[in-house]
């Protein structure tokens, strides 16, 4: 993205539409699908940079949004500029996790910092220091001040019998998530009325999944999970709840209707699989209409912020289907299967229930 003239938010708007119109998407998507090495792969998307390595790959692709996103802020409204900031906190949120899986996994330092992802100095962290403290309490000690570290100071006390990285790292979504919330809360006219949706799905889908995942992957309690519930978002606590008693996936997905998803496939008629849906499925679900009202957003506002945010989830998206393809490559998935797990996915026909 070019440099930008301070608080020149119709300039920013038209970066975004430009830099809109070379997003891997549709018949682009297709044509990479077809390419069958990292390095193909890299010279396709970065012209000029060849990656020899999925994990090489993935991380010039994260950090190539994080250049771009990080170049944002200042030049947007107080209200819009501390929402946008925010979402490159997600980034610092995510070599978080990282780190607390190297460290809780007695990793090598060198093999965490391959997929920690490079950020501007007010998001970096210390990752020897980190991964050098004798206890988790004195890792988290060393975390720099913020959400991150209160969030899992707060879930060190809650989890304190059950110290385990998945009920940690959702603790650390769920501060972020809070905070997203706040944040997006504090924007007003159209700006609140095409980013909200946004945040509310991103937020309602991070619910759905902790939810299914939960109980029907790792079979956890509703006890254990309730306190990782959010306030002030889509799914209210006794939905949530509800979701956590349902007796299979499909059952908490029907909660999540018209809130994290837009609609179901239709159940299977052989009695094989009666419930039709796995976690793949329901996520990608969620990510359909993530890009559904990022795109509305988009189109909607035009020249506004709301255009800034829907491209931001565009981008996103984006991201993790260029990520999924080049593990798709690694592993030598065939091209048609690879293209059925992107966002959207072709063959996935959802019709409403």
């Amino acid at each position: 993205m070019a440099r930008l003239t301070v608080n020149d938010l119709d300039y920013l708007g038209a970066c975004v539409h430009g830099r809109r119109g070379r997003v891997a998407e549709a018949e682009r998507l297709d044509a990479l699908c077809r390419l069958r090495t990292i390095p193909e792969l890299s010279r396709a998307v970065f012209p000029g940079f060849e990656a020899q390595t999925c994990t090489e790959f993935q991380r010039r692709v994260m950090e190539d949004l994080v250049s771009e996103l990080s170049r944002c802020p200042r030049h947007l409204g107080e209200a819009g500029s501390d929402l946008f900031a925010w979402l490159l906190i997600r980034f610092q949120v995510e070599n978080v996790k990282v780190l607390l899986r190297g460290f809780m996994d007695h990793t090598p330092l060198e093999a965490v910092q391959e997929h920690l992802v490079t950020l501007p100095e007010d998001g970096a962290l210390d990752a020897r220091t980190l991964m050098a403290a004798e206890t988790l309490q004195k890792f988290v000690q060393r975390l720099p001040m913020g959400t991150p570290r209160q969030t899992l100071r707060a879930a060190l006390g809650i989890y304190r019998d059950h110290l385990r990285p998945f009920f940690l790292e959702a603790a650390l979504d769920r501060g972020y998530f809070q905070d997203l919330l706040a944040r997006a809360g504090r924007l007003s006219g159209e700006d609140k009325e095409l980013v909200a949706p946004i945040v509310d799905q991103e937020v309602n889908m991070f619910q759905l999944m902790l939810a299914a995942r939960g109980r029907f992957n790792y079979g956890l309690t509703p006890e254990l999970l309730l306190p990782l519930h959010i306030r002030w978002c889509g799914i209210p606590a006794d939905r949530f709840k509800a979701m956590l008693a349902a007796p299979d996936i499909r059952a908490a997905a029907v909660l999540a209707l018209g809130r994290a998803i837009d609609s179901l496939p239709s159940e299977p008629e052989s009695t094989e699989n009666s419930l039709g849906l796995d976690f793949a499925e329901l996520e990608a679900l969620t990510w359909i209409r993530f890009l559904r009202l990022a795109n509305q957003a988009f189109r909607r506002s035009h020249m506004g912020f709301g255009a800034v945010i829907g491209y931001v989830g565009i981008r996103r998206v984006e991201v993790a289907n260029l990520i999924t393809l080049s593990e798709g490559i690694r592993t030598g998935v065939l091209p048609e299967v690879i293209r059925a797990r992107l966002i959207p996915r072709r063959v996935l026909e959802v019709d409403h229930v």
